[in-house]
């Protein structure tokens, strides 16, 4: 629950932003002169590219979850079962010996969503946030498709 007050706090400030900056770049572009127009579509492209990162982020998060609830309904998300030192942080060990069974578990069905989500997971318990964006993609992609 924190994780999601987080995102809409941020999310919240950074659309924010994009009006102001939005607004200064039109305020440039309606001054007229070659410079300024110049300057003020340069100030537009931060506002754009900002909404639309922030449109797919929230695409992204939106798509896992529904997938994350299904695999509950279903009884299917991956235990915690994930050895943590004093100060809760996962071991490292205990994260590769969950991934190494998880990544077998997605070799042996690939077409199946259920084992790239739980990959995903144990991507994330590893620290690897790329490729576990890039399986999670997958069992979305996978999962629209069934």
């Amino acid at each position: 629950m924190r994780a999601k007050i987080a995102y809409f706090i941020t999310a919240a400030v950074l659309v924010v932003y994009f009006v102001l900056a939005g607004s200064r770049g039109l305020m440039l572009i309606r001054h007229g002169t070659w410079l300024t127009v110049t300057f003020g579509l340069a100030v537009l492209i931060l506002p754009v590219i900002g909404v639309w990162f922030l449109w797919q982020n929230t695409r992204f998060v939106t798509r896992a979850n529904r997938l994350a609830t299904e695999l509950e309904a279903e009884g299917g998300l991956p235990v915690d079962e994930l050895e943590r030192d004093t100060y809760g942080r996962i071991l490292r060990d205990s994260a590769d010996e969950v991934f190494a069974r998880r990544k077998a578990e997605t070799e042996d069905a690939p077409g199946d969503w259920r084992s790239w989500f739980r990959l995903a997971v144990a991507y994330h318990d590893a620290r690897d946030t790329p490729r576990a964006r890039k399986a999670m993609q997958r069992a979305i992609s996978l999962h629209d498709a069934a």
